[in-house]
C-alpha cells in the first residue's frame, strides 16, 4: 500500500473582511479580531483533495499532518471528516516563533519518522503569507524531488505521473516515488 502525507496549516479564514482588523501602529502589525474560527488552508485542502482523487482509484494511506501554537481540533480534524485515515499535530508553544525554515525543518522531521512517505503533497502556497517555500524546503531537506503547481497527480503502478500548471497549458512529468508535490487546484 502507499502511503500519502498531506500537509495542512491553520490559517485566519481568508474571506474574513479586512474592516475586522485593528492596526497597532506602534508595533506596525494588524491585529485580527479574536472572535473569528480559523480555518484549513484553502491551498492545503486541494493538496488533500489530490490525495482524496488517489484514494477514491487506489488503496492508500492518507497521514495529515499539522504543526501549529495552537491547534482548533474540530478544524484540523476536519481532514479526517473529509477522509484522511490518520492526522498527526506538531502543537507547541514555541512553533509562534518559527519561520519557514523552521516549519519546514519540523515538518520534514515528522515525515522521517512516519517513514515511508511515498507522496507528500502541499498547498502551492500558505493563506496567510501567501509563502509558498515549506514544500519546496521540505522536499529538499528530505532530498527527494519535488515538482510544484501541479493540477493533477496520480500513480502510474510504481511511477507518479503529474500534469504541471504553466502559463500556456500544462506538461506532464513523470518521478519514482518517494517526491513532493505543490498542488495548485
Amino acid at each position: 500500500m502507499k502511503n500519502i502525507v498531506v500537509c495542512m496549516k491553520q490559517v485566519l479564514d481568508p474571506e474574513m473582511p479586512l474592516s475586522l482588523f485593528k492596526i497597532d501602529t506602534e508595533a506596525r502589525r494588524a491585529i485580527p479580531p479574536r472572535a473569528t474560527p480559523p480555518v484549513l488552508s484553502p491551498f492545503d485542502e486541494n493538496a488533500l483533495e489530490a490525495a482524496l482523487r488517489i484514494k477514491d482509484t487506489q488503496e492508500v494511506t492518507i497521514t495529515v499532518i499539522s504543526l501549529g501554537k495552537k491547534l482548533t481540533r474540530a478544524v484540523v480534524s476536519s481532514a479526517l471528516a473529509a477522509g484522511a485515515d490518520r492526522l498527526v499535530l506538531l502543537q507547541d508553544k514555541v512553533f509562534d516563533e518559527f519561520n519557514t525554515l523552521l516549519t519546514s525543518k519540523a515538518l520534514a522531521a515528522a515525515i522521517r519518522k512516519l517513514g515511508d512517505a511515498h507522496l507528500i503533497l502541499c498547498g502551492l502556497q500558505a493563506a496567510d503569507t501567501n509563502n509558498g517555500q515549506v514544500g519546496t524546503r521540505i522536499a529538499g531537506i528530505l532530498n527527494i524531488p519535488c515538482i510544484t503547481a501541479a493540477r493533477k497527480v496520480e500513480f502510474d503502478g510504481d511511477v507518479l505521473r503529474i500534469e504541471k500548471t504553466l502559463s500556456d497549458g500544462y506538461e506532464v512529468l513523470e518521478t519514482p516515488p518517494p517526491a513532493l508535490v505543490t498542488v495548485t487546484g
